[in-house]
């Protein structure tokens, strides 16, 4: 290895290959060994992939032949543990579904889409990472089986959930990039708590066909990585329409044409017209330091050429759409009523000899932990209209009709706002205050998420530098559907332009049992 694996980007990994610098294998290898010395201190990976350094020889094979390969090609990465991989068990971060924790193994009969995507581009998955139990949680994945997954940044704040894992492993460099899953923040929330760049799809454009659910009508996979090249590079690779997931089947013509990386363009912000947060879209205000550093963020935008609208929503009766879900303050969860119909469809993608393959064996076989049941992690789902009757009837499709009224209601105000304000994207810092501390107790006060996941809109979270006591910063861009290309454009732009992102320093002793991590 003549290269430093930290930091270092998909297209510098390239390069040395292509000069011969390095192998597919030593870059692997070098990904297993940094996993061996961190990933004991951050709890980022639950399972391994025994095969990796074979999958990179065969890279290597393949380049020494002449084969033309693909930018992805040898190039390590990591998956959520909710993508189901031929071979290893996806247990959802819950005892329950893992053998080894005392439960069942849910063991899937072949790849997720994404997951074979990922293979068919080279890349070598280094394994499945860390989540809180049936992602349940957008701030951390501290109940685990495997225990919490540490932030890379620093181990007292939280790591951002439900792709906690995903996040901790790029941000230590124990991977170059890997996937994420959102329902409810769950890749904006991670990206933007370790300084990464995550990108939420449009509903529709990735497939989860093989993804453990929370919402068919909510669910999308994207990538996060250290920068935006990365994350558009592995855009590419897996956006498109799948057969066994009809809700991509419009995703065949809106992919640009070349692919996502070729668009990226660092004058993208010139002329840009980007609204800003305010009580038209959330009537929530910002914590003085994160006005401050949004302030910042402004300036840096205007320099770059972008022209900046105060408050589009003003008026617009968005903010009235919102309707937390009891117990929550904050999150929307309407559309989860559908949570048994559609883990009954990723159910029977199982193995033939597993030992769940419909909703009735998961509620057997976990009734002792009944997660729907009063005081279970998903209780909250009994009061959202149409639940209980789609749990009793989980091979039917339920009507969703409010979900869908609601979905209606914001789109329609949101295309209606782009079009008169004649906006770009919207740029919002992605929390409302400073990210909290590993068990505090409280959730990542985020600004976005029930309404772009209702609305199935597109997002690219890109860092925008640290607070005084060292928690990262983001913005969030969002724009209409299918409007991935322009946003992360926008996003590289800024990057370009900032370099916010800083080198985590990591720790490699590992923690004292119940510590809770905080090294200041």
């Amino acid at each position: 290895m003549s290269i430093d694996i930290v930091e270092l980007t998909l297209a510098q990994a390239q390069a040395a290959m292509a000069r011969g610098d390095v192998t597919a294998e030593a870059l692997a290898q070098s990904h297993l060994e940094r996993i061996a010395r961190y990933n004991p201190v951050y709890n980022a990976i639950l399972f391994q992939n025994p095969h990796a350094l074979q999958e990179a020889r065969a890279v290597d094979r393949r380049r020494a032949a002449g084969t033309v390969l693909g930018p992805l090609a040898g190039m390590p990465v990591v998956v959520k543990d909710t993508m189901d991989m031929a071979g290893v068990p996806t247990t959802g971060g819950w005892a329950m579904l893992c053998a080894r924790a005392g439960g069942t193994d849910l063991q899937p009969a072949r790849d997720a889409t994404v997951v074979a995507r990922l293979r068919a581009a080279g890349a070598v998955i280094l394994g499945k990472t860390n989540v809180p139990v049936l992602s349940h949680s957008g701030s951390h994945a501290n109940d685990s089986w495997a225990g919490p997954t540490f932030n890379a940044i620093d181990t007292a704040f939280v790591p951002g959930g439900s792709s906690a894992g995903t996040a901790t492993a790029v941000a230590a460099s124990m991977a170059m990039a890997g996937l994420g899953e959102e329902t409810g923040g769950s890749i904006q929330n991670p990206a933007a708590a370790q300084a990464l760049v995550g990108l939420k799809p449009t509903l529709g454009l990735v497939s989860c066909a093989g993804v453990m659910p929370l919402c068919g009508e909510r669910d999308v996979v994207g990538p996060i990585a250290r920068c935006v090249h990365d994350a558009a590079t592995v855009l590419d690779a897996v956006a498109g329409p799948c057969a066994e997931d009809p809700r991509t089947r419009a995703a065949a013509r809106r992919r640009p044409a070349g692919g996502y990386a070729r668009q990226l363009r660092a004058d993208a912000l010139i002329g840009a017209r980007l609204g800003l947060y305010g009580p038209g879209w959330r009537d929530q205000p910002l914590a003085a330091e994160t006005a401050r550093l949004y302030e910042r963020a402004q300036r840096e935008l205007a320099g770059q050429g972008a022209q900046l609208v105060d408050d589009p929503f003003a008026g617009s009766g968005l903010a009235r759409l919102r309707a937390p879900t009891p117990p929550f303050a904050d999150a929307d969860e309407r559309g989860l009523e559908s949570l048994p119909y559609d883990l009954q469809k990723y159910l029977e993608r199982m193995a033939p000899g597993s030992a769940i393959r419909d909703f009735a064996g998961f509620a057997r076989l976990t009734a002792r932990e009944d997660p729907f049941a009063p005081g279970g992690l998903l209780a909250y789902l009994s009061n959202l209209p149409g639940f209980d009757a789609c749990r009793a009837r989980p091979d039917r499709r339920p009507p969703q009709t409010e979900f869908a009224a609601v979905k209606r209601a914001y789109r329609g105000i949101f295309e209606a706002v782009f079009a008169r304000e004649r906006l770009d994207a919207l740029a919002f810092p992605q929390m409302r205050g400073a990210l909290p501390l590993l068990h505090s107790g409280v959730p990542i006060a985020e600004t976005t998420v029930s309404e772009i996941n209702i609305a199935g809109l597109p997002a690219v979270t890109v860092p925008a530098g640290y607070d005084a006591g060292g928690a990262p910063f983001a913005l969030v861009l969002v724009g209409r559907p299918w409007s991935e290309a322009a946003l992360l454009s926008l996003a590289y732009a800024y990057e370009c332009a900032t370099r916010h992102r800083r080198v985590p320093v990591l720790n490699s002793a590992p923690l004292a049992p119940g510590a809770n991590g905080d090294r200041r």
